[in-house]
């Protein structure tokens, strides 16, 4: 999701870091054994000191039990500003995606952020509405490149993408950004954690007529989902609702093109651009 007039967050992702990482030398642990006790890897640890995450609530309130419980993690997270690029309602799904061990999402509008091409990424906001500064676009686009930078980081999670064949077949951007974007799509489904499946454009039955979702697992085994709509976005933790949501997810990846059978149409669609 893009925004315009973020803030730079960099300054402040690293004094949080630092705080981090003074406490737990300060407890003799290494970046591994707090990741063995707070419930995140070692790497995740390792991002944060440095500054390259946003922290996760979930890892500040274990952190903190650990490293003394003094309420000096939480104060120091409550001055986290937000990450540059990104709409506010966006910001806490997308620090979940950071550490998340299963992300499944459905589009029919565009092509998952995650999944963008440049050239494809930048068309989209050069359409948004009231239109971006030059200066703005380049934030957005650092901003989304950072987030896609998830799928080779976490090479354990599971990321399953269900797109309408109807994304590609509007051309967005023009003859030349869709080949760039099926070519960016075929590369990353070659990648073992990375399942992407097309919905046909003609289909009889199909679960997703709701709209867009996503749903996503964190190290606890916790689930949650995420529903956007124009200027807002929902993050929903309810158990009742996320298992409809997961149901309807399931029906939609029985109902799509299995991944090979996906590759097939999607070199058939580039061939015939």
């Amino acid at each position: 999701m893009a925004v315009s007039g973020e803030p730079e967050s960099s300054d402040s992702l690293r004094t949080f870091g630092a705080v981090v990482q003074g406490l737990r030398e300060h407890h003799g642990l290494s970046r591994e054994e707090l990741g063995d006790v707070v419930g995140f890897s070692k790497h995740t640890v390792a991002s944060v000191e440095l500054g390259r995450r946003m922290p996760d609530e979930e890892f500040v309130e274990a952190a903190e039990l650990v490293l003394g419980n003094t309420g000096a993690l939480r104060r120091a997270a409550g001055f986290v500003e937000r990450q540059a690029g990104l709409a506010d309602w966006f910001q806490r799904w997308a620090r979940l995606e950071q550490t998340a061990i299963t992300l499944y999402m459905y589009e029919c509008r565009m092509l998952p952020g995650l999944l963008q091409a440049e050239a494809y990424a930048r068309q989209l906001f050069v359409d948004e509405l009231p239109p971006l500064t030059d200066e703005e676009i380049e934030v957005n686009w650092a901003a989304r490149a950072e987030r896609q930078k998830l799928l080779r980081e976490l090479p354990n999670t599971a990321f399953s993408f269900v797109i309408e064949e109807s994304v590609l077949l509007r051309q967005t951007g023009g003859l030349d950004v869709t080949r760039e974007a099926i070519d960016h799509l075929l590369a990353l489904g070659r990648l073992r954690n990375i399942a992407i499946q097309i919905m046909p454009l003609v289909k009889w039955s199909h679960s997703g007529l709701h709209g867009p979702m996503q749903l996503l697992e964190t190290p606890q085994h916790k689930w949650f989902a995420y529903l956007e709509a124009p200027g807002s976005g929902q993050l929903i933790s309810d158990a009742k609702a996320i298992s409809a949501l997961q149901s309807r997810y399931a029906s939609m990846r029985s109902q799509a093109l299995s991944s090979e059978d996906s590759v097939g149409l999607l070199q058939r669609i580039r061939g015939d651009l």
